[in-house]
């Protein structure tokens, strides 16, 4: 079972935009050394959407490689085509990876009947293990819990990346679909540890790519289901993981690598970096948190 904290993990780029691989590899070691239960390559947060197909195959292939099974890669391969989707799962099962993360079709807003039919056909092409990924906020397409259920009972479906922020969802999500084959996961920093207080099997989080340690410790306790410790930790994050959301992700969490020292400057149109007005504010939050 993958559980814990699995950092939505940025792709670094250079000034021009272009994939900074050596950048990649010092990441992946930090997390690794800071606890991180598992890294999600060339997702929402590693600008999948900007990303030619080529590059996310080999991000994820790098990535693989890089981490030589010291913790779980999942690898994003959601699309709003079946066919691409289908080819992206395909190459990134051939790269080794633990896993893939394939969010609902976004923009051509399926039918619930579409998601079972367009996920199905995933799952019986490629024989990996497949998480679902339900951000409706991001993709005008929310996949109900129902539709869950019946995707749950596919084999090679083994859980669901649940980023409503709605607990109320998300612990529907977990009392009718969460068995010991099928886990669900917190995809919002904000409410992940309500989530998983509730039985949810881990966070894949933003947050974790400035504070991977402290989110680490966090998804230990609250999976645990010990409030005492995981409160306080909760507590610490709620204005770092409001900074990060100030504009879209990700671009205020590239922003706040870069002035870490951890990534260069590079993101890819139609993203563009952080507005100025925002910099003191996010600035002095990161410093009170002595993360700067």
């Amino acid at each position: 079972m993958i559980k814990g904290s699995i950092v939505a993990l940025v792709t670094p780029m250079t000034e021009n935009g272009e994939i900074d691989l050596p950048t990649l590899d010092q990441l992946l070691e930090w997390h690794i050394e800071e606890g991180t239960d598992g890294i999600v390559a060339v997702g929402t947060t590693g600008e999948s959407p900007t990303l030619s197909m080529e590059e996310n195959s080999a991000v994820v292939d790098h990535v693989v490689k890089t981490v030589n099974g010291r913790i779980p890669v999942i690898a994003g391969t959601g699309a709003n085509s079946t066919r691409e989707a289908i080819e992206l799962t395909q190459a990134a099962k051939e790269s080794g990876a633990d896993a893939c993360l394939l969010v609902t079709p976004y923009y051509n807003k399926p039918t619930q009947k579409g998601l079972i039919a367009h996920h199905t056909a995933i799952a019986e092409a490629v024989d990996i293990p497949q998480i679902l990924y339900n951000v409706p906020a991001r993709t005008a397409c929310d996949m109900l819990p129902d539709t869950i259920k019946k995707l749950s009972n596919l084999k090679n479906i083994i859980g669901v990346k649940e980023a409503t922020g709605n607990i109320t969802r998300g612990k529907e999500v977990i009392e009718l679909c969460q068995t010991d084959d099928f886990q669900v996961y917190s995809g919002d920093d904000p409410t992940a540890m309500a989530l998983m207080l509730l039985g949810a099997k881990g966070c894949i989080s933003v947050t974790a790519n400035v504070v991977p340690k402290i989110m680490h410790d966090l998804c230990r306790y609250a999976i645990a289901g010990n409030k005492g410790k995981a409160g306080p930790l909760d507590d610490s994050l709620a204005i770092l993981n409001k900074c990060l959301f100030l504009e879209s992700n990700p671009i205020p969490v590239k922003w706040a690598l870069q002035i870490m020292g951890k990534i260069g400057p590079g993101i890819r149109l139609p993203l563009t970096p952080m507005d100025e007005i925002y910099h003191d504010y996010f600035r002095s939050t990161l410093e009170q948190a002595g993360i700067i």
